[in-house]
């Protein structure tokens, strides 16, 4: 019979299970920017206003994510993954039946209750299924669904409803919700009940500790810095470097695929040196929005700095949430829910900053360095914290970052 370390030495097929389910809401959440063409003119509302579903989304996973890891805290981590993704099935089905614009917004704020509080469970499940030393890894191994959501599932989704209308995407959504839960059953260890779960006014308290609060704030930092760019990236490309309309699908390609290869190198380095690996992925994304300024003129150069802005951005995910898992000590389910709502969050003064940039001056041109200026930030945030781990020897985050890289 296998030891527990020698099974944990290999990938459990239930991370795969977890993997399935992000895959359905990373799809259900950004297919809908592929659609909003149908959905006005189906609906019969303006552009900007199918658009809100997208901020409705993103403020539903904010507000989502301490609601309903309150109300399953008391449930098994299994029992409530899989009340999860019924609840983002229900969500998605109201969506494909929405008579109108304001049913399918609640819809869609449903479907978002779901989001946060699977991937803050999900990621505890995860690092409980792996040894110590690849607990980043199984995190990204998790969020690798959300990326290949980016890369094929939103593609996928788009054409669906392109040849079969807006609805038909919604209900394929639904199609894998279903499978998604039917796999988490199946897959997905039963807890082993060794330990009682945690009172929600306990987990608060977890979450209250600074260095907590430091690292929901890194998070909203660096992710607010990548959607201050990605949300205007179509008019960033056409209207700035000069690609034609039908050329920003396949640059979202490479941006997707940056975003699977970023995703599992920070994975990787993470479980090797987690504050080092969150020092270099933070400042790589700054580096990386500042210097895609001077590639704005350039087609082939924008071509190489979305593939390079999705690895750096998603090099940031797993150490950014393992780092608050590792200090929310009293309350990681909850603290790992904050941390997706912090990614949100981040999405959406993202996208406004972007917006203001844009509008008020100094236009889409700026976007990039503006944007850099967050994740510099984040990085100022990072020192402090590392700097409060007293137990850490001081030294030169540099020469932590060049061993890294090494």
């Amino acid at each position: 019979m296998p030891t527990i370390s020698s099974t944990r030495s290999r990938t459990p097929l239930a991370l795969y299970a977890l993997t399935a389910g992000a895959f359905g809401i990373g799809t259900t959440e950004f297919v809908i920017m592929g659609l909003l063409l149908q959905v006005s003119a189906d609906l019969h509302v303006s552009i900007a206003a199918a658009g809100l579903l997208i901020s409705g989304y993103a403020l539903g996973v904010f507000v989502g994510a301490p609601l309903l890891t309150a109300a399953t805290s008391r449930l098994p981590h299994k029992t409530a993954l899989i009340a999860l993704m019924v609840i983002f099935t229900i969500g998605n089905l109201a969506s494909a039946l929405a008579p109108n614009y304001a049913v399918l917004m609640l819809a869609r704020v449903i479907t978002s209750l779901a989001h946060g509080t699977f991937f803050g469970v999900g990621a505890v499940v995860a690092t409980g299924l792996v040894a110590e030393d690849r607990k980043a890894s199984a995190i990204s191994i998790m969020f690798t669904g959300l990326t290949v959501a980016t890369l094929l599932g939103v593609p996928a989704g788009a054409w669906l409803g392109l040849h079969f209308g807006w609805r038909a995407t919604f209900w394929a959504v639904s199609a894998i919700g279903v499978l998604a839960t039917v796999i988490i059953a199946t897959l997905v260890p039963a807890d082993r009940g060794d330990s009682a779960p945690m009172k929600f006014v306990e987990e608060l308290k977890g979450i209250a500790h600074p260095q907590v609060l430091l690292g929901l704030l890194m998070t909203v930092l660096g992710f607010a810095g990548v959607f201050a760019v990605f949300t205007y990236i179509q008019p960033i490309l056409t209207r700035v470097t000069g690609f034609a309309d039908s050329a920003v699908s396949p640059i979202l390609l490479v941006f997707g695929g940056g975003m699977v290869v970023g995703n599992l190198l920070g994975g990787r380095f993470a479980d090797k040196r987690l504050v080092a690996t969150l020092l270099c992925s933070l400042a790589v994304l700054a580096i990386v929005l500042g210097a895609m300024t001077f590639a704005l003129h350039s087609k082939p150069a924008m071509i190489a700095f979305s593939g390079l802005l999705g690895i750096a951005a998603f090099a940031t995910v797993a150490p950014l949430q393992l780092r608050v898992l590792q200090k929310a000590t009293g309350g990681q389910v909850l603290a790992s829910s904050f941390n997706i709502a912090a990614f949100n969050l981040g999405n959406a003064i993202g996208a406004w900053l972007g917006g203001m940039v844009i509008s008020h001056g100094p236009g889409l041109g700026a976007v990039s360095w503006v944007a850099a200026l967050l994740p510099v930030l984040g990085l100022a945030v990072a020192l402090w914290s590392v700097r409060l781990d007293t137990r850490l020897p001081r030294r030169p985050p540099t020469l932590a970052c060049v061993e890294t890289a090494l």
